[in-house]
C-alpha cells in the first residue's frame, strides 16, 4: 500500500508554540532540540555519494589451504509482522527506548527491554526452521516525499507480549555449559544423526530442571535439581562421546559439561550501559534513571527519526567460514554487535562501511548514503565479528568477549573462529529519492542520522542442534538455506 504525506519541519518559539503547519489535510509540528536543531532534519546532503565515483575498496583475505567454504542461510522473513521498538536487551536491559531509534527485528518475536535469555528461549520466532535467534538493526526511512514510500504496517499491541517476558524478567537461574561449542570441528558424519538426537535432550533435560527449580524449595535444590541434572546431562554425554568413538575418532572430552550450577540471583551480573557505547559502565547507571521514554506513535515516528519505514527488500542471514580453517560451535547466549550506534561520541574505532549498491558488493562499502545507478539498489552489508574468546557470551562493553579477526582472517591469540554472520538487506529506494538525499538510517539523535552510525545486534539462540547442523554446513564446504 503506497503511503502518501508531507512533512515539513518548522522552528518552534515560546510564541508560536501552538502553530501547525497543515498539509494534506494533517497537522504536522517537528520537535526542535534545546540547542535549536531541528530533529525532524533528515541526513545533511554532503552524506550522499554517488557510489560509481568511488574507487573499489573491498579487500578480501586470501583463503589459506584448510578454509571453510560452507554457507548456512537462515530464512526469518523481512519483518512482515512489523515487530519494531526504541529498546535495545543487550546494551539497554529494561529500559525502554533506550535505543532512541527503531530497531527492525526478525527471529525471536519476544524482543524488547525485558528480554533475556528465559524469556528468548521461551519465545516464538520468525525462522523457518526454528531459529531463536534475534536479530535487529536500525530501520531506513523516506522523510518529506510522497514518491515509492511503503506505509509500514500497523503497530502491533503487544502489552501481552510484554507482560510476559516482564513475568519472566527473573532471568534463568539454572547455568549449565553450553555443549555445542565443546563438540569441535569434526563430528564424524556417520554419528551427526546421533549427536543432534542427544543435543536435543539436552536441551530437554535442561529446560524441564530450569522449570522444577522454580518450583522447589532452597534446601532442597540440590538433592531435587541439580543432582538428578547432572546425572542426566552426564548420560547424554557419555552417549555422545561414545558416538564419536564408534566411528574411530576421539571424542572431546564432555564430561565437565554435566555439572549445571545455580545462579546467585544477589549478583545481577555486568551493568551493559549504554548502547553501543565504550564508556558502557560509567554512563549506564544513570542512563537507566534518566532515560526519557516516549512511546512511538501509531506511524512508528519518534522525535528525530521521523519518515515511512522501508521494509528491505531482500534480508539475508548467512553464516559464513573462516579463511584460515575451520570455525567452532557459538555458545548459546552469545551476544554480538556489529558497528556503533554512537560513532560522533566514541569515534570510529568500532564504526565500520556498511554501504554499497547491488552490483557493487563485492569492490565498494562506504560509510555514506549510496546512490546508486540505474537499475540498482541500495544495500546494507553487516558482517559481524567472529573470534570468540572460548568462555564468555558477553562482556562488560560487548566486545571484549569476540573480536574481528585480522586482515589475514586470523583470530587473535586464545581466540577460536566461530562462524561469522553477514547480514545483507537491500532497499527499493527511488534513484530520485536517493539523488534528493532523502533517505536515511534512525540513529541517536546526536548522530543527525550519520550514515557512518549504522549497526547491528545479534543474540543467538539457537538450539543446539541447529547450531551445530551450522557448524558442520560451514566446515563441510555446504550451501545450506534453511
Amino acid at each position: 500500500m503506497a503511503f502518501h504525506r508531507r512533512k515539513s519541519t518548522i522552528w518552534l518559539t515560546a510564541a508560536a508554540a501552538a502553530m501547525a503547519l497543515v498539509a494534506g489535510g494533517a497537522a504536522v509540528v517537528a520537535i526542535s532540540s534545546s540547542d535549536g536543531a531541528a530533529l525532524a532534519d533528515g541526513a545533511d546532503k554532503s552524506q550522499f555519494v554517488d557510489i560509481t565515483k568511488v574507487k573499489p575498496n573491498v579487500k578480501k583475505p586470501k583463503p589459506e589451504n584448510d578454509a571453510t567454504t560452507g554457507t548456512f542461510t537462515v530464512d526469518c522473513g523481512r519483518n512482515e509482522n512489523g515487530h519494531f521498538n526504541p529498546d535495545n536487551f543487550i546494551a539497554q536491559p529494561g529500559v525502554r527506548n533506550g535505543a532512541q531509534h527503531l530497531h527492525d527485528y526478525v527471529g525471536n518475536l519476544s524482543t524488547n527491554a525485558d528480554s533475556n535469555n528465559k524469556s528468548l528461549a521461551k519465545a516464538g520466532t520468525t525462522c523457518k526452521n526454528g531459529d531463536k535467534s534475534a536479530y535487529f538493526w536500525p530501520v531506513v526511512r523516506i522523510n518529506d516525499g510522497e514518491e515509492g514510500e511503503e506505509k509500514a504496517p500497523p503497530k502491533k499491541d503487544d502489552k501481552a507480549q510484554q507482560d510476559k517476558d516482564k513475568a519472566d524478567k527473573a532471568a534463568a537461574r539454572l547455568d549449565c555449559p553450553d555443549v555445542a561449542s565443546l563438540l569441535g570441528e569434526d563430528v564424524p558424519d556417520a554419528a551427526q544423526a546421533e549427536i543432534d538426537r542427544e543435543l536435543e535432550n539436552i536441551d530437554k533435560v535442561t529446560d524441564e530442571a530450569e522449570k522444577k527449580l522454580e518450583q522447589t524449595k532452597p534446601q532442597d535444590v540440590t538433592n531435587v535439581v541439580v543432582g538428578p541434572t547432572r546425572e542426566k546431562r552426564a548420560a547424554i554425554l557419555n552417549r555422545m562421546m561414545l558416538a564419536f568413538s564408534r566411528q574411530g575418532k576421539q571424542a572431546p572430552d564432555l564430561n565437565p559439561a554435566a555439572a549445571c550450577a545455580v545462579k546467585d540471583q544477589n549478583n545481577p551480573g555486568v551493568d551493559n550501559g549504554d548502547e553501543n557505547s565504550d564508556n558502557a559502565q560509567a554512563e549506564g547507571v544513570e542512563n537507566k534513571k534518566n532515560q526519557n521514554n516516549p512511546e512511538e506513535n501509531a506511524d512508528n515516528e519518534l522525535p528525530g527519526n521521523e519518515g515511512a519505514i522501508q521494509r528491505p527488500a531482500v534480508a539475508e542471514l548467512t553464516f559464513r567460514g573462516s579463511p584460515t580453517g575451520k570455525v567452532v560451535a557459538m555458545p548459546k547466549f552469545l551476544r554480538i554487535l556489529y558497528g556503533d550506534a554512537k560513532v560522533s561520541t566514541n569515534g570510529t574505532k568500532n564504526a565500520k562501511n556498511s554501504w554499497t549498491c547491488t552490483g557493487f558488493e563485492d569492490k565498494v562499502l562506504i560509510n555514506k548514503y549510496p546512490i546508486c545507478p540505474q537499475g540498482s539498489k541500495v544495500k546494507r552489508i553487516h558482517d559481524f565479528p567472529s573470534c570468540w574468546d572460548g568462555k564468555n557470551i558477553d562482556s562488560a562493553k560487548h566486545r571484549e568477549h569476540i573480536v574481528f579477526p585480522d586482515q589475514n582472517g586470523k583470530c587473535p591469540k586464545n581466540f577460536k573462529a566461530v562462524p561469522q554472520l553477514r547480514i545483507s538487506l537491500t532497499y527499493n529506494i527511488p534513484q530520485e529519492i536517493q539523488k534528493a538525499g532523502r533517505y536515511a538510517v534512525d540513529a541517536f539523535p546526536e548522530e543527525e542520522h550519520n550514515p557512518f552510525s549504522d549497526h547491528d545486534d545479534f543474540a543467538n539462540v539457537m538450539s543446539q542442534k541447529i547450531m551445530n547442523r551450522l557448524v558442520n554446513c560451514v566446515n563441510s564446504g555446504k550451501k545450506c538455506r534453511e
